[in-house]
């Protein structure tokens, strides 16, 4: 069984799931756009130019995941994790405010963030019948507010001060995360660190999207973060961080389908000196799906595609697999067994 410690609620549902969620809301305005089921498929199945470019699908989804659809899609989620995906533990992430109703003003969005944490927590308990552990990591957006962006750390604080009277209590929030395209760090870069910091007084785990492109080569935030989101970018670009990586005993969340996706590399045969110059290093790796429902690709088929091209071998397979288990913000106890 697996660890996924990268999976934004965006891109965890299955593309005709979406679609047939949206047969069943009569006049959607993205059936208009998207009159038929391939091609819905089609827009998230393409490549894309750039990261930011990339990110409209998550823009898409956002609109389809409001509060009043987040229970069924997540009652989903749990269910495809254990039966199709082999999870016995998962990390969701996501912004709040981004699934909050887009008519109110900033103020009456960010008070109803609250209620959206708790509708996944609720959510992730609701069928026992599969034990999957779900923890929640609330995302602060390089596209939003300072103001709401505190907020989204703030909510995070509350709910784990809440979840840290049952450590197991599914559905708890357990790190944040800095998300958005990666290009607009620069000018926020104090706010940035404030949050972190602000984070992890609290008791919060943190992690960030940086080093995933070119644009996004922010060393000054790594010395803030617990793992590092994707951070592809340290081995092919900067190695000599990795030493520093590995003093701090932090892990790189790789994703690998999404670089191809993003045209940040143009194979996954270009992971292969990632991984090695990692291992080289002493730098753990967990490898992810990041959006696994819209690539539509597993986290064992991404193993496996890594496999078969000889990218990593068995023995590193399984480093991969304990790391995941083990720098997982909320897992007790031994990796479960492959």
């Amino acid at each position: 069984m697996f660890s996924e410690l990268h999976l934004h609620l965006g891109g965890a549902i299955l593309p005709h799931i979406l679609y047939s969620y949206l047969l069943r809301q009569q006049g959607h305005e993205l059936l208009r756009r998207f009159p038929t089921h391939e091609r819905f498929e089609a827009f998230f199945a393409k490549k894309h130019r750039s990261l930011e470019a990339y990110l409209q699908t998550h823009t898409l989804v956002e609109r389809i995941q409001r509060l009043h659809s987040l229970r069924y899609f997540i009652q989903r989620l749990v269910r495809g994790a254990v039966l199709f995906d082999n999870l016995a533990y998962v990390e969701l992430r996501y912004t709040p405010f981004y699934r909050t109703d887009d008519h109110l003003d900033e103020s009456q969005r960010i008070r109803q963030m609250a209620e959206v944490v708790q509708t996944i927590a609720e959510a992730a308990v609701s069928q026992p019948q599969y034990p999957l552990q779900v923890r929640q990591i609330l995302c602060v957006h390089s596209k939003l507010s300072a103001r709401v962006n505190k907020s989204t750390v703030e909510l995070a604080i509350g709910h784990h001060a809440a979840g840290t009277r049952d450590a197991s209590r599914n559905g708890s929030v357990v790190a944040i995360d800095i998300a958005g395209p990666d290009a607009l760090y620069r000018p926020r870069i104090k706010e940035l660190v404030d949050l972190l910091k602000l984070a992890r007084k609290r008791g919060l785990r943190t992690t960030a999207h940086v080093f995933e492109t070119g644009d996004g080569l922010y060393p000054e935030l790594l010395p803030h973060l617990d793992r590092i989101g994707h951070g592809i970018q340290v081995p092919l670009r900067q190695p000599n961080l990795l030493r520093d990586i590995a003093k701090r005993g932090q892990c790189l969340e790789v994703c690998p389908t999404t670089y191809v996706r993003t045209g940040t590399l143009k194979t996954l045969e270009d992971l292969r000196v990632v991984f090695a110059r990692c291992f080289d290093a002493g730098v753990d790796v967990a490898v992810c799906t990041d959006n696994s429902g819209i690539h539509q690709n597993r986290l064992p088929m991404e193993f496996e595609n890594l496999l078969v091209r000889d990218i990593i071998d068995f023995h590193q397979m399984e480093a991969c697999h304990r790391a995941a288990f083990r720098h997982a913000f909320g897992w007790k106890g031994e990796p479960r067994p492959l």
